[in-house]
């Protein structure tokens, strides 16, 4: 539904993405990034913009957290084992890292049921496959999105990677407003836009619980945020924003979308 179910048609379209993103120079150690989850004819060619910056990186497992559309529950779903199977092949689930993570944190629960069809997790893959290749992942949704959830889980995050000690990345899945016409649009994404670039997480919650800004993954954003923190990022930038309308053509009723990244400064660097 959200992408070429044929291989070389789903491999042709992120190699054209990825080619027509120009993101500046990362430099320093990327330890999250946040990710659009639309269909690819409307957000790939932002989502481009972040994965393009994971080129010639390398990561043992990579976090996704992302939002649940179709079940409502407390916390946080992990799938403990087995895999994804996407048009580019599996990606394995790091099983050990997901099952420390259940007996680290009470909001995480092992519910692989919560995991089927729901697109904004799985969109992410086929990215991480082309620009990753060797990765193993650990497939988290969000029943709930309030901040409470968000800091418990990435403070267990934090914990397991440190014990096992991999190297790791973490992704916030989430798009931005939902159907409002192009102008307000821009104004309550450019206020996400803000806190992301100027990594401020409290500015981010405090400004979506008064509705001034939207994000259908806010929960999974403030996590990786958080994580991002505590696995020592400690600048951030927003690579591409744009909305549904700037594709579409069609600008009364539009869906935004923006890639950033949080990474800890390579020294004596400046912002």
């Amino acid at each position: 539904m959200f992408y070429p179910a044929d291989p070389k048609a789903l491999l042709d379209d992120i190699e054209v993405y990825l080619k027509q993103a120009s993101p500046e120079e990362i430099r320093g150690d990327i330890k999250g990034m946040v990710s659009p989850h639309a269909g690819y004819m409307y957000s790939g060619a932002v989502a481009a913009w972040g994965y393009k910056a994971l080129l010639m990186r390398k990561y043992d497992t990579v976090i996704i957290i992302a939002p649940s559309h179709k079940a409502y529950f407390e916390g946080a779903a992990v799938q403990e084992r087995g895999g994804y199977r996407t048009p580019l092949g599996i990606v394995q689930i790091d099983e050990e890292f997901a099952s420390e993570l259940v007996k680290e944190s009470k909001v995480v629960q092992a519910n692989t049921q919560v995991h089927k069809g729901e697109h904004s997790l799985e969109v992410q893959l086929p990215f991480l496959q082309v620009v990753l290749q060797e990765f193993r992942m650990v497939p988290l949704i969000m029943g709930t999105q309030d901040s409470g959830v968000s800091r418990e889980l990435a403070s267990a995050l934090s914990k397991v990677i440190r014990r096992i000690g991999t190297k790791s990345l973490v992704i916030g899945s989430t798009d931005l407003s939902h159907y409002y016409p192009y102008a307000h649009a821009l104004e309550l994404d450019g206020q996400v836009a803000r806190n992301l670039g100027s990594f401020d997480i409290a500015g981010l919650t405090s400004d979506l619980e008064a509705d001034k800004c939207e994000a259908c993954g806010a929960g999974a954003v403030v996590a990786t945020m958080a994580v991002s923190r505590k696995l020592g990022a400690n600048a951030a930038k927003v690579l591409k924003y744009a909305n549904s309308g700037d594709v579409s053509g069609d600008k009364a009723s539009v869906v935004g979308y923006i890639s950033a990244v949080f990474y800890q400064e390579d020294e004596g660097l400046g912002t």
